[in-house]
C-alpha cells in the first residue's frame, strides 16, 4: 500500500467520524421538552428562601391543619405534612405577621445547634414530636450541615407573610399524628398525609 493510498483512506474515515458526530449533533437539537402543563415548575432555591417583607401567597389552602401562635404577632400556618418517598415528612405552611409593626424573625427559631447557627437565620430548631413512638425529630441537614427548611428570614412587614416548608425524618407508617414544635411558638398536633 503507498503512502498517498494510506492518507486518502484515513482522510475518508475523518470525514466518516466527524459526518456521523453531525448527525448525532443534529438530532439532540430537537425541540427541548416541555414539563406537563397541569404540574407548576418550581426550583428548591426559591422555596428554601425567603427575604423580609414577603408578598401574599395565593397558592395557599384555605383551611390550615393547624395554626402555631408566636412571639410578636407571628403565626406559623401548617397546610400539609406529606410523607415523601424517600422516608422524609416535608411540612408546608406560611409564616404571617398579625399585627400592625413589623416582626423581627427571632434567632431562636433556628435552635441552638451550632451546625445550624452558623448558616443564619432559619426554621432548623422546629421538631416533630411523636408521643406514640416516644421519640422526637429534627429537622434534616445537607451535607454541608445546612438546614433542609426555609432560611434567610429577617423580618416581616406589618400583615405580610412568607410561605415556609421544613423537613424531617419519617415516623413509622402506624403515627398518623405529631406534634411540631418550633422555638418561640406554642405547639400543635398535625396530621400526616
Amino acid at each position: 500500500m503507498s503512502v498517498r493510498h494510506t492518507k486518502k483512506v484515513g482522510r475518508g474515515w475523518a470525514s466518516v467520524a466527524v459526518t456521523a458526530g453531525l448527525v448525532i449533533g443534529l438530532a439532540g437539537c430537537g425541540e427541548e421538552e416541555k414539563p406537563p402543563r397541569d404540574k407548576p415548575t418550581t426550583t428548591s432555591s426559591a422555596s428554601r428562601s425567603s427575604e423580609g417583607n414577603a408578598q401574599p401567597q395565593s397558592e395557599a389552602p384555605a383551611d390550615p391543619i393547624a395554626v402555631l401562635k408566636g412571639q410578636e404577632g407571628l403565626e406559623l400556618s401548617v397546610h400539609s405534612a406529606t410523607r415523601d418517598a424517600g422516608g422524609f415528612i416535608t411540612v408546608k405552611g406560611e409564616l404571617k405577621n398579625t399585627s400592625d409593626d413589623i416582626a423581627v424573625i427571632s434567632s431562636h427559631l433556628s435552635g441552638d445547634e451550632t451546625e445550624i447557627i452558623k448558616h443564619g437565620n432559619s426554621l432548623g430548631g422546629a421538631t416533630l414530636l411523636d408521643s406514640t413512638g416516644k421519640k422526637r425529630y429534627y429537622v434534616l441537614r445537607d451535607t454541608d450541615g445546612r438546614p433542609l427548611t426555609t432560611t434567610r428570614l429577617s423580618s416581616l412587614a406589618a400583615g405580610a407573610k412568607t410561605p415556609v416548608f421544613m423537613q424531617f425524618p419519617a415516623p413509622p407508617p402506624t403515627t398518623t399524628e405529631v406534634s411540631l414544635q418550633l422555638p418561640t411558638f406554642d405547639p400543635a398536633t398535625i396530621k400526616l398525609s
